[in-house]
């Protein structure tokens, strides 16, 4: 089984990290990592860069195509080949996976009409202008799309999933090989209940993610 992971300039890394940390520990798993050109694609934070050996383009067919999200998707939303790529991929995969605002290049692909998905908290809005039924669930499936809310729920979707392919006891025994037994210092409320203070923090920093990313970018 091959899991082919979408990089693009500006991805939230634990979108991609926490999903894949789980996914790719299934028995028999190839994970590759795709962008529109081969090297390194820089994330959010411009100090970290994941690198992809094989470009869009070349991709013709996956198991699992996995699209995360970030502040880089608001340019890759306007990107052609991005969208052409998932619409084209997802034709044919045994599974889609979508994490964050991610969720929003699915729907800009045309694949998530009338669908049930989730998404992160600040992204419901716009991905349900694609027509999708959007729940505030840590992990959605509808069909053969799977979809996470925001960032580290990377890592519950992809343990759902995991249990969806090999089993609930493999599931459990991934869970268990990443120690994954949240016990946050501050309690596991969810972002509807997190402080309005708070929230509105988050919306002005994610409003202002591509600006940041553009005045990051590395010099070489």
């Amino acid at each position: 089984m091959r899991l082919s992971i979408v990089l693009f300039d500006g991805f939230t890394a634990l979108d991609i990290v926490g999903g894949y940390e789980v996914l790719a520990n299934l028995p028999g798993m190839a994970t590759e990592f795709m962008a529109a050109r081969t090297g390194p694609v820089f994330a959010d934070t411009r100090r970290l860069a994941l690198h992809a050996y094989r470009t869009l383009e070349e991709t013709t067919s996956t198991d699992i195509l996995y699209i995360p999200g970030g502040p880089g998707v608001e340019k890759a939303l306007h990107d052609p080949v991005m969208l052409e790529t998932i619409r084209r991929l997802h034709a044919a995969s045994t599974w889609t996976f979508g994490v964050c605002n991610g969720v929003e290049l699915l729907g800009a692909a045309g694949v998530i009409g009338g669908l049930h998905v989730t998404t992160n908290w600040f992204a419901r809005e716009r991905v349900a202008a694609y027509g999708a039924k959007v729940s505030t669930a840590r992990y959605q499936r509808d069909g053969k799309l799977i979809t996470g809310a925001g960032v580290s729920a990377s890592i519950d979707a992809g343990l759902f999933l995991a249990g969806l392919i090999a089993g609930e006891d493999m599931a459990k025994t991934i869970q268990l090989g990443i120690e994954y037994y949240p016990d946050p210092p501050f309690g596991n409320g969810t972002p509807d209940t997190a402080p309005a203070a708070a929230q509105a923090l988050i919306r002005a920093f994610e409003e202002d993610g591509p600006k940041r990313i553009e005045a990051r970018k590395p010099a070489f």
